[in-house]
């Protein structure tokens, strides 16, 4: 955090003091653009380019968490082979699990803290986690991740760690939510909820099914 905050002008260290709640944070998110770079982005860069995708908003919400003193926690949402994977920030306030995200997909963003386990957290994504054709895609999740264990690379501050912080991470052990015997019965997303989820999106960043 010492590193971090010595690399703040005074007007984003005053911007930061005004994302007080994990509602706010996300506000701030929505607000800027989905990215459809394929590198990463570190917290403080996604606060001088006001553009990000979702590891890069999961990174920026789980640095400004932090700031509020929550540990510094990141999931990451699993799809099947036809999707992008997803990464959120959680956190867990009066006895209850939320989430705060950057998506391409307005239903994969803002969970209030109202979710018991991870699993149940995780799992009110399911409906919302479909690709461009209506297929739902969420399988499974990783995490949560403490970042404080990267500190070492400087994640808050600098781009330089982060390939090796998302490589990392994908050595977890992943959890299945949704079995191949599940998956075969689901049917498409309807039509509305489609064009619900895909409002406003950057269609350069969606993933490419073929």
């Amino acid at each position: 955090m010492i590193n971090f905050d010595s690399h703040l002008t005074s007007a984003e260290r005053e911007l930061l003091a005004s994302l007080d709640t994990p509602a706010r944070i996300q506000a701030w998110l929505n607000a800027i653009p989905y990215s459809e770079d394929e590198f990463y982005r570190c917290p403080l860069r996604v606060l001088r380019d006001r553009v990000g995708h979702c590891f890069d908003g999961a990174l920026f919400a789980a640095a400004a968490l932090r700031r509020l003193g929550f540990p510094p926690l990141i999931v990451e949402l699993l799809p099947n082979e036809r999707d992008d994977d997803h990464l959120l920030a959680v956190f867990k306030q009066r006895g209850g699990w939320g989430a705060i995200a950057q998506s391409n997909f307005s239903g994969l963003r803002f969970r209030e803290p109202v979710f018991h386990t991870m699993r149940e957290l995780t799992l009110s994504y399911f409906e919302d986690f479909f690709n461009t054709l209506g297929e739902k895609t969420l399988r499974g999740y990783r995490g949560p991740f403490n970042l404080s264990a990267f500190d070492r690379l400087d994640w808050m501050s600098s781009d330089a760690g982060l390939e090796t912080l998302a490589h990392d991470m994908s050595r977890y052990r992943a959890i299945t939510l949704i079995t191949p015997e599940m998956a075969a019965t689901f049917a498409p997303v309807d039509e509305r909820s489609l064009k619900a989820g895909l409002m406003g999106s950057n269609p350069d960043g969606l993933f490419k099914v073929h």
